[in-house]
Order: C-alpha cells, then sequence, then structure tokens
C-alpha cells in the first residue's frame, strides 16, 4: 500500500484548507485511514479517522471545524478543515490501517498564521 498526501499550504487563521490522500497497491486490505498531525516539538497525534463503513473518530480539538471523508472508488479519503487556527500549524500524515499492517503516506505541511 503506497499513500500520497496533498493539499497542505499556507492560510490565514480562520481560513479553510482540504488535504487529500490517494492510496494505491493492496488498497482492498484497508480497513480504516486516517489523517494524523506532528506540530514541532510535539508527538504525533490522531486528527480523525474513517472506516470503511464510514464511522468517523475526531480528536477533541478538531470537532466541529474538521470533516474527514472517504472515497472508496477512488481509493481516497480526503479532510476538510475549516477555521483553522494557528495551533493547528503542523505536518500532516495520512494513515491506512490494515489487519496486518500500518502504512503511512509521506506528510503535507499545513501553515496557519495568525
Amino acid at each position: 500500500v503506497q499513500l500520497q498526501a496533498s493539499g497542505g499550504g499556507l492560510v490565514q487563521a480562520g481560513g479553510s484548507l482540504r488535504l487529500s490522500c490517494a492510496a494505491s497497491g493492496s488498497i482492498f486490505s484497508i480497513n480504516v485511514m486516517g489523517w494524523y498531525r506532528q506540530a514541532p516539538g510535539k508527538q504525533r497525534g490522531l486528527v480523525a479517522t474513517i472506516t470503511n463503513s464510514g464511522s468517523t473518530n475526531y480528536a477533541d480539538s478538531v470537532k466541529g471545524r474538521f470533516t474527514i471523508s472517504r472515497e472508496n472508488t477512488r481509493n481516497a479519503v480526503y479532510l476538510q478543515m475549516t477555521r483553522l487556527k494557528p495551533e493547528d500549524t503542523a505536518v500532516y500524515y495520512c494513515k491506512g490501517v490494515t489487519n496486518l499492517y500500518d502504512y503511512w503516506g509521506q506528510g503535507t505541511l499545513v501553515t496557519v498564521s495568525s
């Protein structure tokens, strides 16, 4: 499984961005897809996940502002981010979970200016 993330950039506080992650390879084996982020000097942490059936889970800090979605026909997962805050600044990583392994995409940098 290979994951390719895109969509990061520089945005002002209060703005929006949409991240995309495309999966290729043995995509039939992916059960859960998600987004994680790592800010400078901090550990990587959960942003949101979505299962094959569409069940979602969000970090408390992004609930009501971020929306994760999945397009199974295109093997993609998206993260719509609204009302961005400077504390959302981080490298965002997509992740695919199978029964055997976890797969990570390369990160995409999101910078929110105040």
